[in-house]
């Protein structure tokens, strides 16, 4: 009988922990399935609150201490502790899996062949007002996932699917030991940034790997006032170009003081863009103003390779 973990890997965040614990032992699935929390060294009571949940009835609640802080040691281990299961589930330790979760992952890896398999994620403003300025098309750089009612095989990075709510085939693991979360895309603590989860995706999807999207596997997914501000949005971009200028660019000839000139022309205009829409009073100043952040971003990090 194929065996399922359901796991999210926690930072400080012990109070949303019962909630969460609860939501994930109310899931229907077709196979048997654990529980699996990760304590990523949280300073909190976070180890008490599991403790006291491992005792309760339900699908048994299996956790660890991961002493290594970051998000990315954390995920890599949550494969390591489950990789005598068949299907490993991610979600995040600020969301609540919704109904059917588990079961349409289950369906999506040992029915239809999927290796990966991600759903939505919707986000949750019941307990924070969203601001006026968040538009649609900025949702998706608060972890929303939304790619229309009908599952499909995932081709290219235009469907991403992120760990928020992504199931993998654990003979992907068992098959590569290399095939691990990037340290280089690495967040630590509660802060801006990070990226490994799409490293993740943009590497399963060059290798040809099986990834279905599934809208029946959901997850609503809590804001943090912290993120509803403009600068949030502006330091994830000027993050992201960092690390592509640092580890995903190729190494170019020519270089003006370390970097390739074509970047500080784009830097410029995108700058200049960004200026000029915010002196004529034109709509989607803040979208442009991340563009400019992630060339800034991208310069920077070009400057620091090796």
């Amino acid at each position: 009988m194929p065996f399922l973990t359901f796991a999210f890997c926690t930072y400080n965040r012990a109070d949303r922990l019962p909630k969460l614990v609860e939501a994930m032992r109310a899931q229907s699935c077709p196979v048997p399935f654990e529980i699996l929390a990760i304590n990523n060294n949280s300073s909190d009571h976070t180890a008490q609150v599991l403790a006291d949940l491992e005792r309760l009835g339900g699908a048994p609640l299996r956790w660890v201490t991961e002493p290594v802080q970051g998000i990315v040691a954390a995920r890599n281990r949550g494969i390591a502790e489950a990789l005598n299961s068949d299907i490993l589930v991610y979600i995040d330790d600020d969301e609540i899996p919704l109904p059917g979760l588990i079961h349409a992952a289950a369906d999506a890896i040992l029915n239809e062949g999927a290796e990966s398999v991600g759903g939505r994620v919707e986000m949750d403003f019941t307990t924070v007002a969203r601001p006026a300025w968040l538009e649609d098309n900025l949702l998706g750089f608060l972890a929303a996932v939304d790619h229309g009612p009908g599952p499909f095989w995932i081709q290219d990075e235009s469907t991403p699917v992120w760990t928020a709510n992504v199931a993998y085939d654990m003979r992907l693991f068992r098959d590569d030991l290399a095939l691990r979360f990037d340290k280089r895309f690495d967040r630590v603590g509660n802060v801006v940034g990070g990226g490994s989860d799409g490293e993740m995706f943009r590497t399963l999807l060059k290798r040809g790997t099986r990834m279905r999207y599934r809208p029946d596997m959901a997850v609503l997914h809590s804001v943090e006032p912290w993120r509803l501000k403009r600068r949030y949005f502006l330091q994830l971009h000027y993050r992201a170009g960092r690390r592509r200028g640092q580890f995903e660019l190729p190494d170019y000839h020519k270089k003006v003081f370390g970097v390739p000139p074509f970047m500080f022309t784009q830097t410029v205009r995108q700058c200049w863009t960004t200026g000029s829409m915010a002196m004529s009073g034109k709509g989607g100043v803040l979208r442009q103003a991340m563009n400019a952040a992630f060339a800034w971003g991208a310069m920077v990090g070009y400057g620091k390779r090796p």
